[in-house]
């Protein structure tokens, strides 16, 4: 059975209405899916609909910006109660504290020379602040786009070219990510239930291992096997490692667009597809 376990909506840093996302999973022939969006279940009910509809199951999700220490990674959190008025006061005080970031930030290129109009821009995001669509709006102004163009030595730059410019660009300043401590996170889990799971563990291609275990000691559930952005090597290596520590297993596309154009490939489930039956454990998550 096809499953999705991270999709992202226009609720985060996803392109597609939760409503789009459902009827793109459809058309794929998944059956159970979660919309993960950072830090905000804003997309949910409309999510839920939709799948519902489409014959698709739809499980309760959110991704977490999550630090242990010095650590800093990526937490998929299932099954939990997403009504609760402390998840609720979580989420807003790491959006609050990403908008104040980001408005730092947008500042900074105001003031180098880009036409921004820092308030007007922010307010089309009510959530989360997607620093791509950000950079994407940024870009859409004949003057930034021309001045991004000539940085970058690039008529038709890609993305990731203009977000290095505008955001992770140590003359401006740096956009950093507002983590949230996983003790925090841990605590609210009783309260609420659900299952938490670390994310792509090797989408830099390495695995802190030790790491991994103190999660398995604090009660972290699962671990993510399949994802697109792992290595064939890595994907062996982590389903090894999960079946060691005892963790559910789970699989995902992190879908966030379609890459448009002319490209014959344009998202990863035309190559990749995530089947429930390799993935230990899973029905803990999806019933």
């Amino acid at each position: 059975m096809l499953i999705d376990l991270q999709i992202h909506s226009t609720y985060s840093d996803g392109y597609l209405t939760p409503t789009e996302a459902a009827e793109f999973l459809a058309s794929n022939g998944v059956k159970i899916a979660a919309l993960t969006d950072h830090n905000t279940v804003g997309g949910l009910d409309e999510f839920r609909r939709a799948c519902r509809k489409r014959d698709i199951k739809p499980i309760t999700g959110v991704e977490l910006y999550a630090k242990l220490k010095h650590i800093k990674f990526n937490l998929l959190w299932f099954n939990f109660d997403d009504k609760h008025p402390e998840l609720h006061k979580l989420l807003r005080e790491s959006q609050q504290r990403r908008r104040g970031r980001v408005r730092n930030v947008l500042k900074k290129l105001a003031a180098s020379g880009y036409k921004i109009n820092v308030d007007k821009i922010l307010d089309k995001y009510n959530h989360y602040v997607p620093i791509n669509r950000l950079a994407g709006d940024i870009y859409a102004n004949g003057h930034n786009r021309a001045k991004t163009q000539k940085i970058l030595g690039k008529k038709k730059p890609r993305e990731e070219d203009i977000i290095k410019v505008y955001f992770r660009n140590k003359e401006i300043g740096i956009m950093r990510e507002t983590y949230l401590d996983i003790n925090r996170i841990l605590k609210l889990r009783k309260k609420i239930g659900g299952q938490l799971v670390l994310n792509h563990p090797a989408k830099y291609g390495y695995i802190n291992v030790e790491f991994v275990k103190r999660l398995r000691k604090m009660r972290i559930d699962g671990i993510e096997v399949l994802s697109p952005h792992h290595s064939l090597g890595a994907v062996m290596y982590i389903q090894n490692l999960a079946h060691d520590m005892g963790f559910i297993e789970i699989g995902s596309s992190d879908f966030h667009l379609h890459e448009g154009g002319r490209f014959p490939l344009q998202n990863s489930w035309q190559y990749f597809k995530i089947d429930s039956r390799y993935l230990k454990g899973i029905e803990k998550i999806i019933g």
